[in-house]
């Protein structure tokens, strides 16, 4: 089973947007929302204990009861969660946020675009960089990287066919 995106967002015309985007962009990973910081925090929190951390973290930063950065923080700090894919997606323009976002470790950091159409093609391309920037999962008895790397070439090259 694949683990899910977390989308941490609070406005429901972008939620549904983000959604949307995802799925034409046929990612086949679930999407779980949380609505604020504390919320996406004790799912977190759940997920680790159910051994099913997310791939990814979609982060807004203007949120309720615990802002992005304080989210994007806490899962630095955290030894369980430090090195979770965090890609902030906000409306934000203010190079401070970015700024935050970076001295934080965030992976990367999207403003959103007010048109429905950009965002869309933002998402998608988000969702294409999401899905080849995964390596391909090891076969079981390639235990060397040079063997690891020969699977990943073998492939690549039948899937140009």
């Amino acid at each position: 089973m694949e683990r899910a995106i977390l989308l941490i967002e609070d406005n429901e015309d972008d939620i549904d947007l983000t959604l949307r985007a995802l799925n034409t962009s046929r990612l086949s990973n679930d999407v779980v929302v949380a609505r604020d910081g504390r919320e996406a925090l004790d799912y977190l929190e759940a997920t680790h204990e159910q051994g099913a951390l997310p791939v990814l973290v979609l982060l807004d930063l203007r949120l309720p009861k615990i802002d992005g950065l304080e989210v994007l923080r806490r899962l630095r700090n955290d030894q369980r969660t430090k090195d979770l894919p965090v890609i902030i997606m906000t409306s934000s323009q203010d190079d401070e946020d970015r700024l935050h976002s970076e001295l934080y470790g965030a992976s990367s950091f999207m403003v959103k675009p007010g048109d429905y159409d950009q965002l869309m093609a933002a998402v998608k391309k988000l969702g294409l960089y999401w899905s080849l920037s995964q390596p391909p999962e090891p076969a079981p008895h390639l235990s060397s990287r040079l063997g690891l790397f020969c699977h990943y070439a073998a492939a690549t090259a039948c899937a140009r066919g």
